[in-house]
């Protein structure tokens, strides 16, 4: 069986974000933590659904939705670090959304060229 490696990084990233998660919440930082576990965790969800998709434009749409989420989460990561909620470094989580992003994009992309040859 071939390695899926969007889907095992976005399900590894979403592991991450829930023990982030908890320790927002251990912080007493509550609002944006929520936020951050339904993008953070969704990107995954769309990236299975992906997979029983009905047609390659399907496929595709479900893959742009986990991109849309994981650009979501980037955003409040960034909100986070910036706000300085938390004396919680999130370059990590930063750099690992970023590469979810350009493995999303970069597939969205080939599956879109090939489709208008």
């Amino acid at each position: 069986m071939k390695n899926n490696i969007i889907k095992e990084k976005s399900f590894d990233f979403a592991l991450t974000i829930i023990a982030l998660y908890k320790t927002l919440v251990e912080k007493k930082e509550f609002i944006i933590s929520k936020q951050l576990l339904r993008s953070g965790t969704s990107i995954g969800a769309n990236v299975e659904e992906s997979t029983a998709a009905q047609s390659i434009m399907d496929f595709v749409h479900k893959l742009s939705i986990a991109s849309k989420e994981a650009r979501e989460t980037k955003y409040w990561l960034l909100l986070l670090q910036k706000s300085q909620l938390t004396p919680l470094d999130f370059s990590s989580y930063l750099k690992d959304v970023d590469e979810i992003i350009n493995i999303l994009t970069s597939i969205i992309k080939t599956i879109q060229e090939k489709n208008l040859k």
